[in-house]
């Protein structure tokens, strides 16, 4: 009887500890910008957006387009609607990227708070979502890459709050979504290569 009273209080509190850690906010990936800043790393990256958007010279050569943690965290806020849209400047109405900023489909839904940084070749990812009504951070790491065309993401770190998740019981499932929404990782024509390379994304231009 008091074998089973022992194993009941081990049970609680670990049940309790998990949930703390869960709830708990964990280290942040990525320093925070003033608003100014973040304004102007998403400008940044629209910029470099359009940049990929234009035709290139025939016997050019191949060449990249570089976007660090700053720019790419910013540009996921303004699509989550935490920062105000900026006009594209400069750009023809012919463009794709005239229209306005990038989107990124298929995004985690009541996303509060972005931040991003990349180490490396590894990008990892913080959100701020609801996970059971309450709000939990999620933090995702891995490599992100190209295959037929397409963008991947192998993840290796996964962390709820500040309990870590076997990365291996996640990605059979993330795996899955991301295979569900594949038309919308598409690469762009003219984008031949994708990764993560010396702590920025690179777009290798066909």
């Amino acid at each position: 009887m008091k074998l089973q009273r022992i194993i009941g209080f081990a049970t609680l509190a670990i049940s309790i500890l998990t949930l703390v850690l869960v709830l708990r906010r964990p280290a942040s990936v990525a320093p925070a910008l003033a608003p100014a800043a973040a304004a102007a790393n998403a400008q940044s990256f629209q910029e470099k957006v359009n940049q990929l958007a234009q035709p290139r010279v025939p016997g050019e050569g191949e060449s990249e387009v570089r976007m660090n943690s700053g720019e790419l965290s910013a540009a996921l806020a303004q699509a989550a609607g935490l920062l105000p849209s900026a006009a594209p400047a400069n750009t023809s109405t012919n463009s794709p990227a005239a229209s306005g900023s990038m989107e990124f489909p298929g995004a985690v839904p009541n996303i509060k708070d972005y931040q991003v940084s990349m180490d490396g070749d590894i990008v990892r990812g913080q959100f701020l979502t609801q996970i059971a009504g309450k709000d939990a951070y999620l933090t995702l790491a891995g490599h992100l890459g190209s295959k037929d065309g397409y963008a991947t993401f192998d993840a290796t770190e996964v962390k709820v709050g500040d309990l870590s998740v076997p990365a291996s019981l996640v990605n059979e499932v993330l795996q899955k979504k991301l295979a569900e929404q594949r038309d919308q990782l598409k690469l762009p024509n003219n984008v031949k290569d994708l990764k993560v390379e010396n702590g920025e994304l690179v777009f290798v231009e066909k």
